[in-house]
This record gives structure tokens, sequence and C-alpha cells, in this order.
């Protein structure tokens, strides 16, 4: 492969880790044919078909992309693999926040990042179809494990250690690695984790993913079970299928994501306990303090105008979770006295929300006695006057160190306040990927999450350590079971 040169980091894009999915829709991916001539690799390769994304699209979408301080087959560097967000329905590793080269540059390590197949191409259950498609449900995670397998055997020409590779994902690309935790083939493909605002609970159970795949079948007007039909029909009438409504959630389109189907998972990830094959794996997992100012108050923005009147019936669905809104309400007013509708809305469905399963997953694997870190991230974004708090995705770019890139995803701004921010941050990943524990400039010692201590890392400018922060909030919603969202 042929790639380029710049700022001093060499870079490879769009290498192929698996071969044409177009060939195997609805299966599993298998190596690429081996190619004799130089393959150039100085672009990105497609990404997966899908609603509303700016980039290049086919099925064959198998790619990945590597940054290197040079491609050195004896230098051994920690490589740090990313895997990206979007769900399970959307996204690619070509985004210009996750721009490895600053990354490689800064820590010394190679840095590599993949698209891999979403939505119905990775994630329509099959199985009791046709025995070809056992596992179809769950293609998108073994596209993943494809890629890993690729960096185990491949890295070492890029100059990467095989034996020292973390793995880390922001949102659906956390969850898609907490999957991964949970199952058996990726034992000795991966040595850390870092999951930033992404938690996976559970999975689609099969009778919800049947039901899902029924309701696909009747979208596009075929009949139930023909999946030959389905395989030839154009790309573009699989993606408007995804607009179908789901058959269990109400006023939402269709959930793909992964399946419980006893081929590829025969576990749920973190119940009824924290998967037992990554008990020896070191693990940080991060939220930031506002998660769904960039979640829900992103796609609508009236919520920045609630009022006491309309506050109860607004807060009721996005709660995810089934308690009394009127106690939820007069617990945050007796916290924060003086608190506004929408700064409620948005802490309450926060802890109900992705902070909720990162305690769940945390407490699970203290209990197990496994290595686990937790941090908060509480810097607040400067864009748009600070109104986003903490928001989902700030992470992003001051993982990568990526802050300034312009981009409308970018909440970290490109002042000096986010540069410090992003060398604390990524300063904390590359601390990590080299030892395995995380350190953060300025703290001497960060704790282990443990039981009862509850030992967090609130990463701001000044980070601190702290002890169950926002505890009264976690008890509030302790009283309550969590569902992972599309479980049933």
């Amino acid at each position: 492969m042929q790639g380029r040169r710049g700022d001093g980091i060499e870079i490879f894009l769009g290498v192929p880790y698996g071969a044409d999915t177009r060939q195997r829709r609805f299966q599993r991916a298998v190596p690429p044919a081996p190619w004799r001539d130089i393959r150039p690799a100085t672009r990105f390769g497609d990404a997966c078909p899908q609603r509303a994304l700016d980039e290049s699209m086919s099925e064959d979408c198998l790619r990945l992309n590597i940054w290197t301080p040079g491609a050195d087959a004896h230098a051994r560097r920690p490589v740090l693999v990313y895997v990206h967000g979007g769900e399970y329905s959307s996204g690619s590793g070509g985004h210009p926040l996750t721009d490895g080269a600053r990354l490689a540059a800064q820590g010394d390590v190679v840095v590599v990042t993949l698209n891999h197949r979403l939505n119905i191409f990775g994630h329509l259950h099959l199985d009791g179809v046709a025995p070809a498609f056992a596992g179809s449900g769950n293609v998108g995670i073994t596209d993943v494990v494809l890629a890993l397998q690729w960096v185990r055997d491949n890295i070492g020409a890029f100059g990467g250690a095989a034996g020292n590779v973390t793995v880390f994902g922001q949102s659906g690309g956390g969850a898609k690695i907490v999957t991964l935790l949970a199952t058996d083939a990726t034992r000795g493909l991966f040595h850390r984790v870092l999951t930033m605002s992404g938690q996976q609970i559970t999975v689609q159970g099969p009778r919800a993913a049947q039901a899902r795949a029924r309701a696909v079948f009747a979208a596009l007007g075929v009949k139930q079970g023909d999946v030959a039909a389905l395989r030839a029909l154009p790309v573009e009438r699989l993606v408007d299928a995804t607009r179908a409504a789901d058959p269990s959630m109400a006023r939402s389109t269709i959930y793909f994501g992964p399946v419980l189907d006893e081929t590829v998972l025969s576990r749920h990830p973190f119940y009824p306990d924290a998967p037992p094959q990554g008990a020896s794996i070191p693990m940080i997992i991060g939220n930031t303090r506002d998660e769904t100012r960039g979640l829900n108050g992103r796609s609508d923005p009236s919520l920045f105008d609630l009022t006491w009147d309309d506050l109860a019936a607004r807060l009721a669905p996005a709660l995810f979770v089934d308690i009394d809104v009127a106690l939820v309400i007069k617990t945050y007013r007796d916290l924060h006295p003086g608190i506004s509708p929408p700064d409620l809305f948005f802490a309450a469905t926060t802890a109900g929300r992705s902070w909720r399963a990162a305690l769940i997953e945390a407490e699970l694997r203290a209990a197990q006695g496994a290595p686990v870190h937790m941090y908060q991230l509480d810097w607040r974004s400067p864009v748009d006057g600070g109104k986003w708090g903490a928001p989902h995705t700030i992470d992003i770019p001051l993982a990568f160190d990526t802050v300034g890139v312009a981009s409308s995803a970018n909440y970290a701004g490109g002042g000096a306040e986010a540069r410090r921010m992003a060398s604390l941050m990524s300063g904390m990943l590359l601390s990590f990927a080299m030892t395995g524990t995380p350190r953060v400039s300025g703290v001497a010692d960060w704790a282990r999450y443990t039981l009862p201590e509850r030992a967090t890392m609130m990463l701001d400018l000044a980070p601190r350590l702290g002890f169950d922060p926002r505890g009264a909030e976690r008890r509030l919603f302790a009283k309550v079971p969590y569902i992972q969202r599309g479980t049933y």
C-alpha cells in the first residue's frame, strides 16, 4: 500500500480489512483477497449506506485508516483503535474530529479508525429464516472483530504492537466495545478499554429482533422470509426501510443493534453481571455532565424554553425509565433550589439515561473485582454562550486533540482553554494506552471505582477526584429498573 506523509505522520487511508460485502449481504464478512500491485491508500473508504451522511457510501465499506509516526516494523508502539458512534445506525471512521494525526504525534502511538456495517446491513436478524444467515443480526459486530483481527495480524508493519491494543469509542462506539467484551471471539484482540458516553447493558432479545425483521419485510413489500428478494433490492430501498416504525418502541423508527442470538452473542453484555471474559482487561467508563443537552437539545431546541407547566409532559417520555415524574421534579427542585425547567429536564434525562447505565457497568465491574476507573467530564462548551454545558460528543475533539476543527459537531471550540482541556484528556487516554493505568495531569492518584467509595475523576481545567458525585441523583434512579432501549 502507498500512503502519504503529513506533519511528520505517515497516513494510510481506506485500507481493506474485509472483502466486498455486496456479495455477502446479511452474512459474515470474510478477509479481503490479496493483491500484487501497489494499492493507493490516500483517501477514506466508503461509509456504510445510511441516511443523511455527507460522505461516499456503499456496501463495500470494510475499510480502516492508520496514522503512525513511522511504518517501522521494529517500533512496537501502543495501538489505539477507535470505534465510531452514531448508535448502530450511522457514522463513519472518517469524520474530521477523529483524525488521528495529532494523537499519534503527541503520544508516539499508532491510531486506527474504521468503518463497518450498520443499521439494516449490520443488524437485520434473519436467524431461523435460512441457515446461511445465522448471526445476521450481529454482522456489524463481527465486522469490528474482523478489523481487530486485521490489526493483530498486520499492525506490526505500521509500527504498532499487536500485544498492546487499546479500543476506545464514543456513544454507540462505546456500546459496541462493551458488546465485544461479552464475546469470546475477541479474546486477546485488545488489552485496554475506554468508553466515552457509550454503554450497553442488554441487547435485543430474539423476539424483539424477529419482530423488527418482520417489520422490514412489510415495509419493503417483500414476502415474509424471502431473503433472496431482500438481497436483490437496491441499497436505496433498504436504507428507506430504516424509516419504518418500530414494532415495540413508541414514536421511534426501527431500532437496529446487536442481538442475543446464541450464535455470536450468548449473553447480555452487562446482565446479569459483568462479562467474565473481560474481567482482566483494564477499563475506563466515562460520561459527560450534560449528555442530553447535545442529544435532546440538539434535535429539539424548544427544550431550552420549557416552562413548569409543560415540563412534566415533556420529561416523562424522555427519561427512558418508568418513574414518578412528579417525584423526579420535586427531588431536583429540593436538591437545586432555583433550578430552571430546562436545566431540570437536561439534568434528569442525563441521569436517567446514559449516566445510569454507566453506573451499572462500573458497579458490576467493581463487584467482580475487575479493574475499572470512572470519570465525569465537567468542562463546559464555550459554544453559543455556554448553553450546551458539557454535552454529548464534546469528548471526541478533546480525546483526539482536534479542537479548532471546523465542524458543526465540535462543541469544544478552538480557544486556549479548549486546547488545555484537549491536552489533559488526550494525555489521559495516552497514559492509559501506554501503561493500563490512567493518569490525569494535576492529580496525584486516580483511585479505582470501588464500592461504596465510587471514586470518579471530575475532568475539568482543574481536575479533581470525587467520591459518589451526584449521589442523591444516583439513589433516585436506583429505585427503578433500567432497561436498555431496543431490548424489547
